[in-house]
């Protein structure tokens, strides 16, 4: 996970027993555990938000608590796994993430299943930076691309298998069943990299740097926490405004510190190089407009087309049908192109896809929904290809490690930033959107309205006469949510295509 030139364990004996396929697939089902994770528990936002009477901020927080502990923490444990082990440190976080999902399916608040959710992503960031590492330590030369490229491929489905299987298990059971599947799925993948993989790791590490994990910890976390309580108590709030001062503070501690010192956990001088920053920039947006729309797209799915969980899930697939082959022909159109031109043009899809869908109403229907989904779908498939490309290409062979470092941070700080975005301004429009009318229902009535459209709607259903004006109210707000955080993130996604248009590389990196 460090900057290193150092070599791993010598892959002609690191594959084992099993071989290149076992050590695939003990590290691509670890890694399908933690990335599915992010996206599966969307379906059961509306099912929480009634069992446990969860507000929006609420609702944000349980899914975010879990990015942000893996965004949080990736880096330094990723470098613990260098020095000990890497499948030592995932089969260690393997059994972290099961306890705290078996513990959460327990849970009869939402501050307890937030704190199981952090719990779970601090297990997941033990697991993450392994899966990549081991593959590109274990497998020999020739056959090491195919081997990463599958790894990219299931990092991208991911999340889509999630929502698959959670919303088959929500056709059936309690959103209680997702989380013990979770705990199933941890200890086979513990199993599954016992058997097969070999254990990696740096053989001459450097010293740990404890202030570049504290410094990069906390900055993610405060941030997040920030944009999260600034929608709920308000922006001026002094804990609020505290939180952006030590965000602040600990990303500048981060800088002054990195460049003091001899092997940083992320060297800030790498943000100097143009290729390396401008595919951490697109894979950050990338995967804050991606993650933020699973959190209200699901919903819209579920609440205002009225989708069952599974038919919810199955009906975002396109995205995948979409990025899938895209992403294949990204190599093709960078070398006609170059990846300025792709780069961009990705990003400007990606915030066209999520424009048009914020245009939508609560009588659209799916059709137009599609539209939207497809066109970004096309443009996940470029910016992300080209993104982790110029990341990866930026580095010379001996700092892969940090290549693959940053590849995975700014897919979970992305993801969290961007649930926490979307959440809140959905959350805070969706409220102020709410006729003065909800103030003239009984107390409990109207404060679950207020708490979250999952939550209004079987209120409206219990008021007999006046209960359809109501549906129609709470449909309306909710849209009115999902419009704004939809508007909001295509701008952060387009002032990225107008960056990388001007300051991202014509042609790839190239290292030796």
């Amino acid at each position: 996970m460090t900057t290193t030139s150092r070599q791993d364990t010598a892959p002609s004996v690191a594959t084992g027993r099993a071989g290149t396929r076992g050590v695939l697939f003990a590290m691509c089902l670890s890694l399908v555990l933690v990335v599915a994770s992010v996206s599966a528990l969307n379906l059961a936002l509306p099912d929480l938000a009634i069992d446990l009477s969860a507000s929006n901020g609420a609702l944000t927080w349980i899914a975010d608590a879990y990015t942000v502990a893996l965004a949080a923490l990736v880096l330094p444990l990723g470098a613990l796994g260098d020095r000990l082990g890497r499948r030592n440190v995932l089969i260690a976080g393997t059994l972290v993430f099961g306890a705290a999902s078996l513990a959460a399916s327990f849970a009869d608040s939402t501050s307890t299943l937030i704190v199981w959710r952090a719990v779970m992503g601090f297990g997941a960031a033990m697991i993450m930076p392994g899966t990549l590492s081991t593959i590109t330590a274990a497998f020999p030369p020739e056959q090491r691309a195919k081997g990463v490229a599958t790894w990219s491929g299931f990092a991208a489905a991911g999340a889509i298998i999630g929502m698959l299987a959670a919303g088959a298990l929500l056709e059936q059971f309690s959103w209680r069943s997702i989380f013990v599947a979770g705990a199933a799925v941890a200890l086979a993948a513990a199993l599954a990299a016992a058997l097969l993989a070999p254990n990696t790791k740096d053989t001459h590490p450097h010293r740990p740097d404890a202030a570049g994990a504290i410094t990069t910890a906390v900055a993610i976390g405060t941030l997040v926490f920030a944009i999260i309580e600034g929608n709920e108590q308000g922006w001026t709030e002094p804990v609020v405004i505290g939180a952006f001062v030590v965000t602040t503070g600990s990303f500048a501690a981060y800088a002054y510190l990195g460049m003091r010192t001899e092997h940083p956990l992320l060297d800030p001088a790498l943000f100097g190089i143009r290729g390396f920053r401008a595919g951490a920039i697109t894979v950050l947006v990338q995967f804050m407009a991606v993650f933020g729309f699973f959190f209200v797209g699901l919903q819209y799915l579920q609440l205002i087309l009225d989708y069952s969980p599974l038919k919810a899930a199955v009906a975002l697939v396109p995205v995948a049908l979409a990025v899938l082959p895209t992403s294949l022909l990204t190599p093709h159109l960078v070398h006609r192109f170059g990846m300025k031109a792709v780069m961009s043009a990705g990003l400007l899809l990606l915030a066209a896809g999520l424009y048009a869908i914020s245009f939508l109403d609560a009588d659209s229907g799916y059709l137009p929904f599609l539209g939207g989904l497809i066109l970004a779908g096309l443009g996940i498939g470029l910016s992300g290809a080209v993104g982790t490309a110029a990341i990866t290409g930026s580095l010379g062979q001996g700092q892969q490690g940090v290549a693959s470092a940053m590849n995975d941070t700014t897919r979970e700080v992305g993801s969290a930033v961007g649930i926490a975005l979307m959440g809140s301004i959905y959350g805070s429009h969706y409220r102020s959107s709410l006729p003065d009318s909800v103030s003239r229902l009984p107390a409990d009535a109207a404060e679950s309205v207020r708490h979250s459209a999952a939550a209004g709607l079987p209120v409206a259903d219990r008021l007999g006469e006046r209960g359809p004006a109501l549906a129609d109210a709470v449909k309306s707000a909710f849209m009115d949510g999902l419009s704004a955080s939809l508007i909001a993130v295509s701008v952060v996604v387009l002032a990225a295509a107008i960056g990388a248009l001007l300051r991202a590389p014509k042609t790839p990196p190239t290292t030796d």
